[in-house]
């Protein structure tokens, strides 16, 4: 922990504007690894000074060397805290509050739980004009405290944005929020990265060239992502095409569930057709030398992996839960199949494989799809109007 003051200390990269339109702090609960709100809370980091908005960033845990803060854009407040309560949160609630008030921030917008209950309540007591919620799932990880507290929390923040209409609609109902009070901010994702060219990245694990057909999913592996699905659907697809091979990058966050679904490709004959990649810089490169993104999560607020494999140009076959079916258009740009139907997603999988025609319009019609919604570009304007408007509502 001993480096965590001098990241703290990094100076900005990108100096901030003479004449900024207010000055932005994010509070996420840890920068510990790369999720997708993490990669978007570092873009809106990167971004926002474009747009005259001068950022920091305040989190709870930090790995310092993770490579994504090596060159971030603004300074990094790190208030290490295992507990919001005690001695420890209260120390820790007067430094931030020592923060907001020193920068006299204008606004501060919170990620996860403990900064959107925590943080936020701090913030609201230390004079910031506009407090922003950023929500990003459908409550997979809240405890019953968490729920009382968002509820109490509700009347506190000036706006709650959500990833998708599934997600807004959650908040709406289990928070007990005003409709006018909650808008949908969809994710977007930089198209350039889809148009790299390929750099190999991926074939040092496993030489993708000799599969016969490529599948991949990208997500850390946990349960919610429903990986076990996948193996059991690879399964199926193996039984008509033995050389394909399943690819799966993420992160090994539950290493108990990753034992057990090396034991069920063990069981089921496909050990040699699942290739765990772990984490990748490169995701991209992956992407761009498969065939077909599969992803069959039990519960989404809104995929950023979905997103870059259709950027990317890829046909998409996911499990119609949380915000997917925003950005799938059944039987358009992809398929959409119910969670925990290995049969299906199987199905679905080789009306792709049998029908290459089929898949490369799909895939072409999905980078459509992100072209004209989820670009970075169309996140950040309208997140930057949004800003505007709550400052112009809470104007002196």
């Amino acid at each position: 922990m001993s480096a965590l003051p001098q990241l703290a200390k990094l100076p900005a990269v990108v100096a901030p504007p003479a004449h900024p339109t207010a000055h932005l702090l994010f509070i996420i609960d840890g920068l510990c690894g790369m999720g997708g709100a993490e990669r978007v809370l570092l873009t809106l980091a990167r971004r926002l000074p474009e747009h005259g908005f001068c950022c920091s960033v305040a989190t709870f845990a930090v790995d310092p060397d993770l490579p994504d803060l090596k060159n971030l854009p603004c300074p990094l407040h790190v208030f290490p805290m295992k507990r919001t309560y005690g001695w420890q949160g209260l120390k820790t609630a007067r430094k931030l509050r020592r923060l907001i008030r020193s920068e006299r921030f204008e606004v501060v917008h919170t990620f996860f739980e403990t900064s959107d209950i925590f943080g936020g309540l701090v913030a609201k007591l230390s004079g910031a004009r506009v407090l922003v919620s950023s929500r990003r799932d459908m409550g997979i990880l809240r405890s019953a405290k968490h729920r009382v507290a968002y509820r109490f929390m509700g009347r506190l923040f000036d706006q709650v944005q959500t990833v998708s209409e599934q997600v807004r609609d959650f908040c709406i109902r289990e928070d007990r929020l005003k409709p006018e009070r909650v808008v949908t901010l969809y994710n977007g994702i930089d198209l350039q990265n889809t148009a790299t060219e390929n750099t190999g990245g991926g074939r040092s694990a496993v030489d993708l060239n000799r599969a016969n057909h490529r599948i991949v999913t990208v997500g850390n592996i946990r349960r919610v992502k429903g990986i076990d699905v996948l193996v059991r659907a690879a399964a199926q697809v193996c039984q008509r095409y033995p050389g394909t091979l399943f690819l799966v990058v993420g992160e090994i966050q539950d290493a108990q569930y990753y034992q057990e679904l090396l034991s069920l490709a063990r069981s089921l004959n496909i050990f040699d057709n699942m290739k765990f990649l772990g984490p990748s810089r490169d995701v991209f490169s992956v992407l761009r030398q498969s065939d077909i993104f599969c992803l069959l999560s039990r519960n989404e607020g809104f995929s950023n992996a979905v997103l870059e494999a259709m950027g990317c140009g890829l046909p998409c076959v996911v499990t119609d839960v949380g915000g997917n079916r925003e950005a799938i258009s059944e039987g358009r740009n992809g398929f959409l199949v119910p969670s925990e139907d290995a049969e299906a997603a199987a199905a679905r999988i080789l009306t792709l494989i049998e029908n290459p025609k089929c898949a490369r319009q799909m895939g072409q019609l999905g980078r459509v799809t992100v072209e004209e919604k989820f670009t970075t570009d169309a996140m950040i304007t309208r997140l930057v109007s949004l800003y505007h408007g709550l400052l112009g509502r809470c104007t002196p």
